[in-house]
């Protein structure tokens, strides 16, 4: 069985089967403008691991023009990222953040370090609430 996602609403729902190719923390600025985050956390999977359960016609996309490869896929009602394909259609995108499940992997690096947010406090001995 594969590990579960949806949007926030419950609209969408999708499987992915394990394993990730590349499990990446990218703190690029788009990623930051798209998921409003320090960091994007993203899977990537092939596309024969993706299935849509429910809701798939509800998924909307968007491409940054004049961007070589930079896209984003949306739930229409709430607005939540959800997995797309890459633009060359290679590799599945899928946002950690939109997984049900518990996942049994974490991101094995961060890319586009040196442009993070000058905010962004890496662990930063910040104090943790529940």
């Amino acid at each position: 069985m594969g590990l579960r996602g949806s949007c926030l609403c419950g609209s969408v729902a999708f499987e992915v089967e394990p394993p990730f190719e590349t499990f990446v923390n990218c703190h690029c600025s788009r990623c930051r403008k798209a998921s409003g985050a320090a960091y994007a956390a993203n899977a990537l999977v092939s596309p024969a691991a993706l299935t849509w359960t429910r809701g798939e016609e509800l998924v909307n996309r968007f491409d940054l023009p004049g961007a070589k490869s930079f896209s984003v896929a949306f739930c229409r009602r709430c607005g939540s990222q959800l997995p797309h394909l890459t633009r060359s259609g290679s590799k599945v995108i899928v946002p950690a953040g939109a997984f049900d499940d518990p996942l049994d992997a974490s991101p094995d690096r961060h890319a586009y370090w040196g442009s993070r947010a000058n905010w962004f406090a890496f662990g930063g001995g910040l104090p943790a609430s529940e």
